[in-house]
């Protein structure tokens, strides 16, 4: 099920590859995710002393929140993946010129997961040329229902 989806990256970015990963995230995170007060469009992630973490991600805290706790709503926070995986991301990163970015945070069984792309940056022209396709779609869908 998912939370939230950040459709600015797919604008952006060409999506090759998706990873699922955990956040580690504290107590009155996840309350507030589970509430909806999160988000992921201008957070991003990096790659620093071979571990994974999400830059960026904006959660409210809540009103209720514990008051011995001091609430960071924009964090950074480490994701959690397979030591195989990261060595595969950190070579495509550096090496190919990939980009990874945070895609949707949905829940996996009761856990809240990220799901990352590797992607790379699209063009100017590429936009466009996806812009006039979805409208195109969307114009011969019309069509259809009309009828």
């Amino acid at each position: 099920m998912s939370i939230t989806v950040n459709k600015k990256a797919f604008h952006e970015y060409f999506v090759e590859e998706k990873y699922e990963a955990g956040i580690a995230l504290q107590g009155w995170e996840v309350k507030a995710i589970r509430a909806g007060r999160m988000n992921i469009k201008e957070s991003y992630v990096i790659i620093k002393n071979g571990e994974i973490y999400l830059l960026g991600m904006h959660i409210t805290p809540l009103p209720t929140a514990s008051t011995h706790v001091n609430p960071d709503p924009t964090r950074t926070r480490k994701l959690l993946l397979h030591s195989a995986e990261i060595m595969k991301l950190i070579g495509k990163v550096e090496r190919a010129g990939y980009a990874l970015i945070p895609l949707d945070l949905h829940y996996t069984r009761g856990r809240i997961k990220l799901e990352v792309g590797l992607a790379k940056g699209k063009k100017q022209h590429d936009k466009r040329q996806d812009q006039a396709e979805k409208d195109s779609k969307r114009e011969a869908e019309r069509a259809m229902k009309e009828r």
